[in-house]
């Protein structure tokens, strides 16, 4: 059976709730995904067949794009009331081993910058929040090119 990955394609500024919103589905889908993933797994593994997982598809993709990308500014300020996106983000990948790519060149254009490309283009520091990576149009593309649910926000 073949199994579609959502592509979550977030391009919404960090305080519009479109933003918002994305966090709220990729918690949500990925704490149903793990929870299925754990029952198929079980499932496999009282068959004893499970050395697929080289192989396995990740349970959600993300891409930041555009105005999303100072969701990875390091510098960009959050008042204590608001949810930290930067953080929440952060939090979501470390437990379900999750990229965070982010568009280079959005990114650049909006000031965020690792510390690579910061010397590449000879700017003064870098920027980029640990744990997202600047990445080229082309990861975009690979994710899309595969079965995957395009999801916008």
């Amino acid at each position: 059976m073949t199994t579609t990955t959502p592509l979550l394609l977030i391009t919404a500024d960090p305080s519009h709730p479109l933003a918002h919103l994305a966090l709220r589905y990729a918690r949500a889908y990925l704490k149903s995904a793990a929870n299925s993933h754990d029952i198929e797994d079980n499932d496999t593994n009282s068959t004893g067949s499970s050395d697929n997982a080289t192989t396995e598809q990740p349970l959600l993709n993300v891409f930041f794009y555009g105005d999303s990308a100072h969701i990875a500014n390091r510098l960009r300020w959050q008042s204590a009331e608001q949810i930290d996106l930067t953080q929440e983000w952060k939090n979501l990948a470390k437990q379900y081993q999750l990229p965070l790519p982010v568009c280079v060149s959005t990114a650049l254009s909006r000031g965020i910058s690792d510390s690579e490309n910061g010397t590449r283009h000879r700017l003064d520091g870098d920027n980029l929040v640990k744990g997202f990576t600047l990445v080229g149009l082309s990861e975009l593309a690979m994710m899309m090119q595969s079965n995957c649910r395009l999801i916008q926000f």
